[in-house]
């Protein structure tokens, strides 16, 4: 669990960034409709999470920095309402929000309108993340609109609207200690998900059968939800990179392919593993598999505070084309085929990306090569793959690696 203390830290580490007369805007994200008048489940935005664990819609953070000594926090959400509460579930109202969120003042959702421009009245800056969420454009501008026209009310707009993301995302990729550790649960919660769907998988079964096995492992350690929508493909439908129908038999002598992570307190997991059906490799299947699991091994090996996932990644393409060189897929020199680029029929995506929060988790990577070199506190995955078609066969290994913050 992240601490109060945690959250205060991160507000005030991002007030440290803001310069005096501004204020962050910082919107929980809204619920989003199923079917009709039926929900998804309600999943929070990722950066509003990471200042508040507040985990409902309609709410609003505001962090205000009057000059480089004085600032304060506003909450905007939901009030009590016991006939709401009864149909959907507990709200936390305004009179619990500064005890429980360390804020210094909460009002209510459906105030916002006629509060949120007195509260940016006379700043210089506003700091919002404009086109994340039109229902929050909407409230922003509005806001601004009516310090612009309210000059004989002696209201004063802020001259300059700029975003908060860069600074945030950057906060982000470096994760704590209590973050690294919901990472490490969330990495074992899913690896033990794969070890089940591992033990049950026999020919005949269906896809989505896995994937309910997944799912139970998942709810069995206190992790409901899946972080990304689970893959499960057998034979043919392992090469399909996002594959979700999980809608196919699974047959004797076929691999199956599964990518899942079980989402933990708000932090991802993401493990793809590839084995046989029938629980024994043909010679062709285990060839494969073993030159991607050399990728892997290498990649762990390698991966260390200093060096960049291109460095790596250039490692695991020579890993892989001479190994299909030698296995005869691909023919010719070595170093030629690799500047050509040949391998990329077979290995088309990135060897890894940055996890957190999401799945895919903010933060530059440098140029799109991926060349900043990391640093303690990044954690990334790690996933070479081959995909051979026709007749695919897709041997792929992903894993977790993370770089705990040494003194």
């Amino acid at each position: 669990m992240i601490s109060l203390e945690r959250f205060l830290q991160r507000r005030q580490a991002l007030l440290a960034k803001m310069v005096p007369g501004s204020a962050a805007l910082i919107f929980a994200a809204p619920e989003v409709m199923r079917s009709n008048d039926t929900e998804y489940p309600f999943r929070q935005s990722s950066d509003f999470w990471y200042f508040t664990g507040f985990n409902e819609p309609q709410a609003l953070l505001v962090l205000i920095k009057s000059d480089e000594n004085h600032n304060h926090s506003v909450l905007f959400n939901r009030v009590r309402d016991p006939a709401a509460e009864t149909w959907s579930g507990r709200r936390l109202g305004q009179e619990a929000a500064p005890d429980k969120l360390g804020v210094d003042r909460a009002l209510p959702w459906n105030d916002i309108g006629d509060q949120l421009h007195l509260l940016l009245n006379g700043l210089d800056v506003v700091y919002h993340a404009q086109g994340e969420y039109a229902h929050a454009d909407t409230l922003v501008f509005s806001a601004l609109d009516k310090l612009r026209r309210g000059f004989r009310q002696h209201l004063s707009a802020p001259d300059t609207l700029t975003d908060w993301r860069p600074w945030v995302h950057e906060m982000r990729l470096f994760k704590d200690a209590d973050e690294i550790e919901l990472l490490r649960r969330a990495g074992k919660i899913s690896a033990l998900a794969h070890t089940r769907a591992m033990q049950t998988c026999r020919p005949g079964l269906f896809e989505y059968q896995l994937e309910g096995e997944i799912q139970h492992e998942f709810n069995r350690h206190g992790a409901r939800f899946p972080s990304y929508n689970t893959i499960v493909g057998a034979g043919v439908n392992g090469c399909i990179l996002h594959y979700t129908e999980n809608e196919s038999e699974m047959r004797d002598g076929d691999l199956v392919l599964i990518d899942a992570g079980c989402e933990f307190h708000g932090y991802a997991g993401d493990i793809t593993r590839t084995f046989p059906v029938n629980g024994k490799f043909s010679p062709a299947q285990r060839a494969i598999y073993d030159i991607v699991l050399a990728c892997l091994n290498r990649s762990l090996e390698l991966f260390r505070p200093g060096i960049s996932i291109r460095e790596v990644n250039d490692e695991v393409v020579r890993i892989m084309v001479t190994g299909l060189v030698e296995l005869g897929i691909l023919e010719g020199d070595v170093d030629t085929l690799i500047a050509e680029e040949v391998h990329r029929q077979f290995y088309m995506h990135g060897l890894g990306h940055w996890l957190g929060l999401d799945v895919h988790d903010v933060g530059h990577y440098g140029t799109p090569s991926r060349d900043r070199v990391l640093e303690p506190g990044m954690v990334l995955t790690v996933e070479p793959g081959l995909y051979i078609a026709p007749g695919c066969r897709r041997a792929r290994a992903v894993s977790r690696h993370w770089y705990p913050n040494r003194r």
